[in-house]
């Protein structure tokens, strides 16, 4: 049984996203909330990857960057799925500089989790990129993207049930789940 909300965290191409699916997998036909936009051929490509993975039965709703003000009306139960919040960041950027776009880009993701999980009747799992880790970005807005998101993780974290980590495919839970997954 799923918690009210999941924080799934991970680079890129670590297996996040098919880690966070398995997940709901046993709770029932559920909303994947997915936040990407076709901008390119290759993003295409990875959409339509991710689309042909999805649970079936599952309701997809194309979120792209929208905000909790834009939500469409999601049923009453069953897990809900937001893969994934770098992308949902990433076109809050250039509204958001200094610390009152920081303020105002953190208070909507609040809003966001709020509408999601109103009185806690569905699991939300939501997939996020942990982009922390890897070198300093060369620009102001790629530093600027990593600290908010860094930002949301934290947030997204403290609210959450569950963290897990997912590395190379690997689940590493850091708040809740299986005591000692142990190898495989």
């Amino acid at each position: 049984m799923l918690p009210p909300l999941t924080l799934v965290l991970g680079p890129a191409r670590s297996g996040k996203s098919a880690f966070a699916e398995q997940l709901c997998a046993g709770a029932g036909a559920g909303t994947y909330l997915a936040t990407a936009v076709a901008s390119d051929q290759e993003m295409a490509e990875r959409i339509a990857a991710h689309r042909a993975r999805r649970p079936a039965g599952w309701r997809t709703v194309e979120l792209g960057g929208a905000g909790a003000g834009q939500l469409p009306v999601l049923p009453a139960t069953g897990p809900v799925l937001l893969d994934g919040l770098g992308l949902w960041l990433a076109p809050r950027l250039p509204e958001a500089p200094g610390p009152a776009g920081t303020a105002a880009v953190v208070a909507e993701l609040d809003r966001l989790l709020a509408a999601l999980r109103p009185a806690q009747r569905r699991p939300l799992v939501v997939v996020s990129e942990e982009v922390g880790w890897g070198v300093v970005p060369a620009s102001p807005a790629g530093r600027r993207f990593r600290d908010l998101l860094g930002l949301c993780n934290q947030r997204c974290a403290a609210a959450a049930d569950q963290v897990v980590l997912v590395v190379a495919g690997c689940p590493l839970w850091l708040r809740g789940g299986p005591a000692a997954a142990g190898p495989r």
